[in-house]
């Protein structure tokens, strides 16, 4: 539930146009409800800010499509994450409305603008090409959560001077998020130049020994730029949660 739903519900008792027995109806699912396969958890907006994200791997369409009915009443933008292009077509004869990024495997129902929630702009920088899906996770998420940002893509460490063609951007970003998989040295090389938070994300591109993205996490962990922090292999979604919440 969100805030402005909730003001409303109040607002309708006190002026009389809703019983107290209507709103608490209307309050019954507040903190979450159970429909066997979940509990979705409706009262994460007015705790965190932000409704409860789906999670689509290892879901059916029908399980996501039924979180969703239940969500929809009380939100007004929903996203489902790592969810493959025919889970998202069934998904969507049910909510035509939705959108969905075939790169990031992201869906997204928003069915009203989102508040600006931002004080700056949150810069979504890629080393190669092949980090591009997992930097977009980031980028609609935090543009999901009501926050500007900018993209600079395929800048990494094998012809530096493409990054520093990006240096003005990069230094008036409130926070960065760096995608980078092979030897993962991008992340540090931005923090070098900037004095703002730069979340690392380790991708799993590259070759035999990049280990399906465990070299760049920990080159990431191992990181001598003092302001870089470090997500899960392929974690856009957290990044982008993350520098959101930052910005905030």
């Amino acid at each position: 539930m969100n805030h402005e739903l909730l003001l409303t519900i109040l607002k309708d008792v006190a002026s009389g146009s809703v019983s107290v027995d209507q709103a608490a109806r209307g309050l019954a699912n507040m903190a979450f409800e159970d429909i066997d396969y979940a509990h979705i958890d409706h009262h994460r907006t007015l705790r965190k800010g932000f409704p409860e994200v789906i999670f689509g791997q290892g879901k059916t369409a029908g399980q996501i499509i039924g979180i969703m009915e239940r969500m929809i009443f009380q939100e007004n933008v929903v996203l489902v994450t790592r969810i493959d292009s025919d889970m998202a077509a069934a998904v969507r004869k049910r909510f035509p409305e939705a959108e969905y990024h075939p790169e990031p495997r992201m869906l997204i129902r928003q069915v009203a603008p989102v508040k600006a929630m931002g004080r700056g702009t949150i810069v979504v920088v890629t080393a190669g090409t092949s980090d591009i899906p997992v930097a977009m996770e980031a980028a609609l998420t935090a543009r999901a959560m009501g926050h500007t940002v900018e993209t600079i893509f395929d800048v990494g460490v094998a012809g530096i001077h493409r990054l520093l063609d990006h240096r003005t951007a990069l230094e008036q970003a409130t926070v960065l998020v760096v995608a980078a998989g092979m030897e993962g040295a991008l992340p540090s090389v931005v923090a070098g130049l900037v004095g703002s938070p730069v979340i690392a994300v380790p991708t799993s591109v590259g070759y035999g020994v990049s280990l399906g993205g465990l070299t760049a996490l920990f080159a990431m962990l191992n990181s001598c730029s003092s302001n870089v922090a470090v997500v899960n292999i392929d974690n856009g979604f957290g990044a982008g949660y993350m520098a959101a919440m930052i910005n905030r």
